[in-house]
């Protein structure tokens, strides 16, 4: 699957401009990832891009991403991207086996976090944003607190790689596209 029709479906199926957003910044990191492990950088960036498409579709944990991944199927995506898919969501029941699956579920709630980080700075640009400045707000459990710092740690840990790589290697992911992402 290439990146273009990896976009088509994202874009069919959601509308919400912050989803879109928010597939773009994994679209990132999972690439900056890929780079850092001499992967497949569009296969990486497409697992992210889709992780999310039917989230607005299907909102709720009994629907999302196992219904996302029956129309996946439909459109003759690879059962390798699917799993990757519904690895990143603890309640499939599907685990994290590869290195994509652990890099998807470690990339997540990180972008998530990033994007909060980056907007509460007054010039609201992901270029001022640091790795101590994310480490700094994991602290304060009042700052996006639907973020799960408990998700964000055990990503890193399943790379086997410490918390500051990790956000430095997603970080510089999502700079790279800043003006994309509009931070």
């Amino acid at each position: 699957m290439t990146r273009t029709e990896a976009y088509s479906i994202l874009t069919e199926y959601t509308k919400n401009p912050n989803l879109i957003k928010h597939a773009l910044a994994v679209e990132a990191g999972m690439k900056a990832y890929a780079r850092k492990y001499g992967e497949d950088e569009e296969k990486w960036g497409v697992v992210g891009l889709l992780h999310d498409f039917d989230y607005e579709i299907h909102p709720t944990l009994d629907l999302h991403p196992q219904k996302g991944s029956e129309i996946l199927r439909e459109k003759g995506v690879s059962e390798e991207i699917i799993r990757a898919i519904l690895s990143h969501a603890h309640h499939t029941g599907v685990p994290r086996q590869s290195l994509m699956e652990k890099t998807l579920f470690a990339c997540d709630e990180l972008c998530g976090f990033i994007t909060a980080v980056a907007l509460v700075r007054p010039s609201k640009k992901i270029a001022e944003v640091e790795v101590g400045s994310v480490k700094k707000k994991f602290k304060d459990k009042a700052f996006a607190r639907q973020v799960s710092r408990e998700d964000i740690f055990k990503g890193a840990e399943e790379l086997n790689i410490p918390i500051e790589e990790h956000v430095d290697t997603v970080l510089k992911g999502m700079q790279a596209i800043a003006e994309e992402l509009g931070l």
